[in-house]
């Protein structure tokens, strides 16, 4: 059998990261089968639709590596409002790959459900649904339709406004084979007759989701588990058409580190927002790739190459029960990936977080990059997000605040005694060749004898003048980054505040 798995986003906003981790189970299973996946778009909920949504979800698998092998084609998106189609077109065999598209086909399969006594149309009001709801809470009973329009001797007429509803059994029971979770029972008698076709002819999730899934020849269905609840209704849609039903596998969900579910309050739930707070993406990848799995027993390993996740990934050895969101974790994996990148590459990584914070102009001019290269070397080992990298080196490319005259005067010195010091520095620093860290520290520990100061005294006042900052990374490539002339003049300034 040929692995086929899907990943069916509502373009109604961004998926949340517990949804992409399972996107990722997705893809994994997929590539270590040597099988397809496959993106499909889920656009019948019309009131909510936002096509500037798509491409913004495709940005994101692609950053995340995250490629399909079938999905929209060029002429679909266009369709469907997307700005810079050809970007995002793959197309299929199988297609369209998106769901306004296929209405046909959902209207074909309702039709057919009604004539095998699988379906019927409902025309009950939203305020008869209401006070039914309400009548049922009140005396305790299950709330659910209570298959008022299938019990009529004359069916409601299609020619008049209706919904059409999945006619559940009454009696027995629904068994879900669950690849995960081994076998669950529903009784049929508390399954609630689920809308199919929506009154605006739109089908609802369940049906679209069974056609598009039998069409395209779905292996496996992988999902997070609080989506079990609905599988023994769509199972009764498959054995209604005659259709071999996929695989389930129910995933757990993912919690905060709190135990509740993941959700704002915790921090970033979207590919955009990890993306933009400088989260590398094969550290993302990683981390997600083991929330709610492992790749065996007394394994201590947790950063892997995407090929070694291939390789050893198992879908049915992943947990039952919930997985935990570790922002802390996240941070050190990240941190990790962080310090494994050349030079280079991190400063690539780390251009759009200068820019953004308009330390570094856009395009980035060529003679900068040594000086980039040099800072990315000096806080790297320090780094978390690369987000982190504009309060570590802003010092280095932007003027700092006035330093004020306490701040100047280390432990034993008085305001005229630092402004020596500061002065013997400052000529120092004029004269050496090159201004590079090498040549720069040992002068300036030989000049604290000359002085007659600490060598705490001279570098923690250097340090204090040149960047405003109690803590940096190596002093001596810190002023090499910031460079002879600027070091030179905020020692200058912060000469003549101890001197005011």
């Amino acid at each position: 059998m040929t692995v086929r798995v899907r990943f069916a986003p509502s373009p109604t906003g961004e998926p949340h990261i517990g949804n992409i981790r399972t996107v990722v189970f997705n893809w994994l299973f997929a590539r270590q089968q040597e099988g397809q996946f496959i993106l499909r778009i889920e656009d019948t909920d019309r009131e909510r639709y936002q096509p500037g949504t798509i491409p913004v979800i495709m940005d994101g698998l692609r950053w995340l590596g995250l490629n399909w092998d079938e999905g929209p084609s060029l002429a679909a998106l266009e369709r469907s409002g997307v700005d810079d189609a050809q970007d995002y077109a793959v197309g299929g065999l199988h297609g369209p790959y998106v769901q306004s598209e296929r209405l046909d086909m959902y209207r074909d399969v309702a039709q057919a459900l009604i004539e095998r006594g699988w379906a019927y149309r409902c025309n009950c009001t939203p305020d008869r649904l209401a006070k039914v709801r309400e009548r049922q809470r009140a005396a305790g009973e299950h709330v659910m339709y209570d298959r008022h329009c299938r019990a009529l001797p004359v069916p409601v007429s299609p020619d008049e406004p209706h919904v059409i509803r999945l006619q559940v059994p009454m009696e027995g029971e629904t068994v879900v084979h669950d690849g995960i979770r081994g076998d669950v029972t529903f009784d049929n008698a508390l399954l609630d007759d689920q809308i199919l076709v929506k009154s605006d002819g739109f089908p609802t999730y369940h049906l679209a989701v069974v056609v598009d899934d039998h069409a395209m020849e779905i292996s496996h269905v992988i999902r997070g588990d609080d989506w079990i609840s609905s599988t023994p209704k769509r199972i009764l849609i498959y054995r209604a058409m005659g259709w071999e039903t996929p695989t389930y596998c129910h995933v757990p969900l993912v919690n905060g580190p709190d135990g509740q579910k993941l959700s704002k309050r915790h921090g970033a739930t979207s590919i955009t927002e990890f993306r933009e707070q400088g989260y590398l993406p094969e550290a993302l990848f990683n981390f997600l790739a083991l929330l709610g799995w492992s790749p065996g027993e007394g394994e201590e390993q947790e950063v892997f190459k995407r090929g070694e996740l291939i390789e050893r990934f198992d879908l049915f050895r992943v947990n039952t029960s919930p997985a935990t969101f570790s922002y802390d974790k996240l941070d050190w994996m990240n941190g990790v990936y962080i310090r494994q990148l050349s030079e280079q590459e991190l400063v690539e990584r780390l251009l759009p977080f200068w820019q953004r914070a308009g330390l570094v102009r856009d395009p980035c001019p060529e003679a900068m990059r040594p000086r980039l290269e040099l800072a990315a070397s000096l806080v790297q080992e320090r780094l978390k997000r690369l987000s982190d990298v504009v309060e570590w080196t802003s010092y280095m490319f932007a003027d700092i605040e006035a330093v004020p005259a306490d701040r100047l005067m280390p432990k034993g010195l008085t305001a005229e005694e630092s402004a020596a010091m500061l002065r013997g520095a400052g000529d120092l620093l004029a004269q050496v060749e090159p201004f590079d860290a090498e040549t720069i520290e040992q002068p300036l520990r030989d000049l604290t004898a000359e002085l007659g100061v600490s060598v705490g005294q001279l570098l923690g006042t250097l340090r204090w003048a040149t960047t405003n900052e109690k803590a940096t990374p190596p002093l001596f490539g810190t002023l090499a980054a910031i460079g002879r002339s600027r070091v030179i003049e905020r020692l200058d300034t912060a000469i003549e505040t101890l001197r005011a």
